[in-house]
């Protein structure tokens, strides 16, 4: 897989333009949802370095993350002249870097493509990594590749226009590079006002930090057979809670779902791997202040259950947890009991 460059953007036109001229191309293209057309193209739009780029647009939300969607983009590059020396511009979101990822991945069996993510979440996960993909069969993310982007421009500047709750979305991705790294940037996590009117310049460089958390780890090991899987952390769980969300008709931001996965996982970190208490209740309580919760019922426990089953992770119907034994202390490869996992839901429900 081709390395990932990651830019941390002090001049967007300079980092953009710089991307733009390492990958060399017969045509330009730039994808975007009808949210960042609106918000975020105007920022790039003029630049020297856009002149006679196409432009795609899709619907906003996961929702639009289909194969439909992806079977769109493909029409349009190849409508508007698209060849296999072609350049695009993902310009969004999580849903738009995750799908035109895939659909450059794909396209003529792959373009180049660069990402600049316009979200806290897509700068710290899904821009940065090599995984595209679309949900499927009512299941997040079940078809995709692992291709890395050319580059990936991190500028906090997008953030401006991005609403509290999107804020604290990213920051669930965040928090679980913190627990799985160490105390420090845990602390400062902890203590971070991402709520209200945070500090973008301050943001900036813990964005970076971790970035470099993923980066570190998806260059040791860029298609999960070991060490990528401590990114999974709270995900088993929270997967499960997105795609009942999903089932529901009432869909969940991703980060929100993670989150409430890291309730149930750190829990299960505490009583089998001896994560400390005094951690976990800490790290619970910011989840519940700023996250709240869910709501579910014993009711739906066979369900979410089933749904961590489907997670591609797992196999042979054994569902597969990261779980921690303290900040920075990874363990893979772990398993619950169908007992042990309501007991995480009902610590989820009322004990939290």
């Amino acid at each position: 897989m081709e390395k990932q460059k990651v830019i941390i953007s002090e001049n967007l036109e300079s980092a953009l333009d710089g991307a733009i001229a390492e990958c060399g191309y017969d045509r330009l293209f730039v994808l975007v949802d009808e949210t960042t057309e609106r918000l975020c193209l105007p920022l790039v739009a003029g630049m020297e370095c856009m002149n006679g780029v196409r432009k795609i647009t899709i619907g906003a939300g996961d929702t639009a993350k289909t194969l439909d969607t992806l079977a769109h983009v493909w029409t349009e590059l190849g409508r508007m002249g698209a060849t296999r020396h072609s350049l695009m511009v993902n310009l969004g979101g999580g849903m738009v870097t995750d799908l035109g990822g895939f659909a450059a991945s794909t396209f003529k069996r792959g373009i180049s493509y660069i990402n600049i993510p316009t979200t806290l979440l897509s700068m710290v996960d899904a821009s940065v990594g090599g995984k595209t993909g679309i949900n499927f069969g009512g299941l997040k993310n079940e078809i995709g590749v692992f291709n890395n982007a050319r580059s990936v421009i991190l500028d906090t500047q997008f953030l401006r226009t991005m609403d509290s709750r999107n804020m604290c979305s990213g920051y669930a991705e965040m928090q679980k590079h913190g627990l799985i790294d160490n105390e420090k940037m845990w602390t400062e996590l902890m203590n971070f006002d991402i709520s209200g009117k945070p500090d973008l310049t301050v943001l900036q460089r813990m964005v970076a930090e971790s970035v470099a958390v993923k980066q570190r780890i998806v260059t040791e090991d860029p298609t999960e057979r070991g060490l990528r899987k401590a990114l999974n952390l709270g995900h088993t769980a929270g997967h499960a809670f997105e795609s009942l969300a999903m089932r529901r008709g009432k869909p969940v931001l991703h980060g929100y779902a993670v989150a409430w996965g890291l309730v149930c996982e750190l829990y299960l970190s505490t009583v089998k791997e001896g994560f400390p208490t005094d951690r976990m209740r800490q790290t619970v309580a910011f989840i519940n202040e700023h996250y709240g919760k869910m709501s579910i019922t014993c009711d739906d426990y066979t369900e979410l259950i089933e749904l961590m089953t489907h997670d591609k992770k797992n196999v042979a119907g054994v569902i597969n947890f990261t779980l921690l034994g303290g900040i920075g202390d990874i363990r893979i490869d772990r398993t619950a009991t169908e007992k042990e996992m309501h007991e995480a839901f009902d610590f989820y429900r009322e004990g939290a």
